[in-house]
């Protein structure tokens, strides 16, 4: 049967990107609402900001990229010049939402006594004390740019910093750019008190630097004005790898970082205030065109810094802290093999500690029994004990293959640096397929009991990062299951040879069955109910973009299928369509933990099949990526996982409705239980851990 037959051929999509933005807005509505912590309410516009800073790096740059490949023959993507006028427009209309509600914020910051205020409104203690702050920590890290009116310096500006857009003038105009050193001096700078400790004031490194600024110049040049302005340069994220084979795979990845620092802008903020003849020379010495975003802001660059802005009030200020729940079935056993051997595990972070995973590599790598290890990285923090208990397993004579994935975008760097020190260590380090990025959550453990190797498999959503772990929210299943754990070893034989054929009858494994199994899943309940039955389906998904599986869907729908989907980001479905997909209702999650799992529930006439995966509902994922979905049979874990859907459909705080206009709306509240499901989750994983020993 081919779900996707009866599908017309004029459909309704969102364009991914148009629905992105839409999803960052649900960011900033986190930021306005009054209900949050104030500080927390400032960190959402730091996660805006880096939000924002991504989409540009990489969906706009593609939309980029596409509109100059319509100059070459056999390309048609005139409606991309479209896309990214829209593109265009919206963003300006989320920056001046932005800024109205970063205006509110420092009023409201106020009323708690704590000022952000800039030099000229401090008193003369306070300026003397930020000069010799600025003469003894700041100035040392100042190396202007001098600008020479026939050059363009845009190769000269890293894009992950702020940098200031200086005129002086005096009978000619000179000009310069400075970076603002914030990776190496604290981005606010917390005021000592001076008559009081009531009052906390801080002041940006940003504008302590456009205050002295003439400090930094009278030394060499003569000006009767000089002026300053923060401006960001946002480039390109792609970058080629050449194909040469004597050339290593560390050796391409640098070269191609390499590449990225070059590589062409997207979009350039700057400070509304500056001069139009100052913005003019500016556009001209960075060499930006009409393709790309010229976007007016407020007085700062690189929000992002505010994801961690200082509470210096009162504790109330902030998220009261969710202490990490501890897992009983594991807690009730010696060793945690001995606690999934004794059933399937399966934890729920930030809720739950992340110690337990930590704890079952750290044990592997000194139990006598254990005789290999194989983990796949992605990302890791920058301090990784799993890495630790890695290279500690080596030394202990276990066998031990890391496969790194180097082009985890954004985390390269750190990636390369982590396959060099593992390889130092005598681990087998593997690099993955060319043309595939690798981003499953795998870790397997081999051990020898009564004679005979049996292994341990960890499969995840999440990645092995300590921090993440505390603010996304992800799955984590440990299984003995043979079957599984076969499986899921020869997911890293696939990796190493994928020429060889491999089948899998539990895992769903990207690109080798995920589409097809996902397009037979959804059959299934299409077939339900052409047989008089019940179809449902149930999803928690990151990004829905991929048009096959949303043809399917839309498909499935008008069979009568009821659909429900929680979606964080982008979503390309449009729900809501009168006799087309009115049976699928979408909403969206934002609140203090970030909705990351990949959950699917098909219904299966009263037999729900659930699955947990590290893969999102795009391209990309099914295609070009190894990626492993698991299923979950105990049947425990099974209401568990269901469970937690079931709260997050409830929820009458954070839930906003994906409808066809993409207002973001919250959903009515009605006469129902006011429910925020993060908290009701949490609640609810603590009753079940506590009664865990009594079922």
């Amino acid at each position: 049967m081919n779900a996707c037959a009866d599908v017309p051929q004029t459909i309704n999509y969102f364009a991914p990107e148009l629905s992105w933005l839409s999803f960052n807005d649900r960011v900033l509505q986190e930021a306005k609402d009054k209900n949050n912590p104030i500080i927390e309410r400032i960190r959402f516009l730091g996660i805006f900001s880096n939000n924002m800073d991504e989409f540009f790096r990489v969906r706009v740059a593609d939309v980029k990229r596409r509109i100059l490949l319509n100059k070459l023959p056999d390309t048609n993507f005139d409606e991309d010049e479209i896309l990214l006028t829209q593109i265009q427009q919206k963003v300006l209309l989320l920056g001046k939402k932005f800024n109205l509600i970063h205006e509110q914020i420092l009023k409201d910051l106020i009323t708690h006594n704590i000022y952000v205020d800039r030099p000229e409104q401090l008193s003369e203690f306070h300026i003397n004390w930020l000069k010799n702050f600025f003469h003894d920590n700041v100035l040392q890290h100042i190396s202007p740019i001098l600008l020479d009116e026939n050059k363009d310096y845009s190769d000269q500006i890293n894009d992950t910093m702020t940098y200031m857009f200086v005129e002086m003038n005096n009978e000619k105009s000179h000009y310069a750019m400075l970076e603002v050193p914030t990776d190496r001096v604290p981005r606010f700078i917390i005021l000592p008190p001076e008559k009081t400790r009531r009052y906390k004031t801080i002041v940006m490194l940003d504008d302590v630097i456009t205050f002295f600024l003439s400090d930094v110049f009278s030394s060499f040049f003569d000006f009767d004005n000089i002026q300053g302005y923060a401006i960001k340069l946002t480039r390109d994220a792609e970058y080629n790898l050449d194909d040469e084979l004597e050339e290593g795979i560390l050796d391409k990845m640098s070269k191609g970082l390499k590449q990225r620092i070059y590589a062409e802008p997207v979009r350039l903020v700057y400070d509304q205030t500056m001069p139009e003849s100052m913005l003019k020379v500016m556009k001209k010495r960075l060499g930006v065109t009409h393709h790309d975003a010229l976007i007016p802001g407020g007085r700062y660059r690189n929000f992002r810094d505010f994801i961690g802005f200082p509470n210096v009030g009162r504790q109330y200020l902030e998220n009261k802290p969710l202490p990490a729940l501890q897992s009983t079935a594991f807690n009730n056993h010696a060793s945690v093999f001995a606690a999934i051997t004794q059933q399937d595990i399966l934890l729920y972070y930030p809720y739950h500690t992340f110690n337990h995973l930590l704890e079952y590599v750290r044990q592997a790598a000194f139990d006598p029994n254990v005789t290999q290890i194989k983990v796949n990285i992605y990302r890791v923090a920058s301090k990784s004990r799993l890495i630790s208990s890695l290279i500690n397993a080596a030394k202990n004579g276990k066998k031990v293959t890391v496969m790194v994935e180097l082009k985890a975008r954004f985390d390269e760097q750190n990636n390369i640096g982590w396959a060099k020190v593992l390889s130092a260590a005598g681990i087998k380090v593997i690099f993955g397929i060319p043309a595939l990025k690798v981003h499953s959550k795998l870790c397997i453990v081999h051990r020898k009991e009564k004679g005979h190797i049996v292994k341990y498999a960890h499969i995840g959503t999440g990645n092995f990062h300590e921090k993440t772990a505390k603010i996304y929210t992800d799955f984590s299943l440990f299984t003995k299951h043979q079957g599984i754990c076969d499986e899921s070893d020869s997911v890293f034989k696939f990796i190493e040879s994928s020429y060889k054929p491999f089948v899998f009858e539990h895992l769903m494994i990207s690109p080798v069955n995920a589409r097809q199994l996902l397009l037979g899943l959804i059959e299934q309940e299409i077939a339900h109910v052409e047989n008089g039955k019940a179809g449902k389906i149930t999803l928690k998904i990151n990004n829905l973009v991929d048009k096959e599986l949303v043809d399917s869907l839309y498909l499935a729908a008008r069979s009568g299928v009821k659909i429900r989907i929680i979606v964080r980001g982008m979503c390309s479905l449009v729900p809501g369509l009168n006799n087309f997909s009115d049976n699928i209702r979408v909403i969206s999650i934002v609140d203090r933990f970030l909705e990351h799992p990949r959950v699917m529930v098909f219904a299966n006439n009263g037999d729900e099949k659930v699955y947990i995966s590290s893969a999102d509902w795009m391209t990309r994922n099914l295609d070009h990526r190894v990626e492993v979905g698991v299923p979950i049979y105990d049947e425990k874990l099974k209401q568990l996982i269901i469970d937690v859907l079931e709260l997050q459909f409830k929820d009458r705080t954070k839930a906003r409705i994906i409808d066809s206009e993409q207002k973001n709306h919250y959903v009515r509240r009605g006469n129902r239980k006011k429910i925020r499901s993060q908290i009701a989750i949490y609640d609810h994983l603590k009753k079940w851990e506590g009664n865990y020993n009594n079922e």
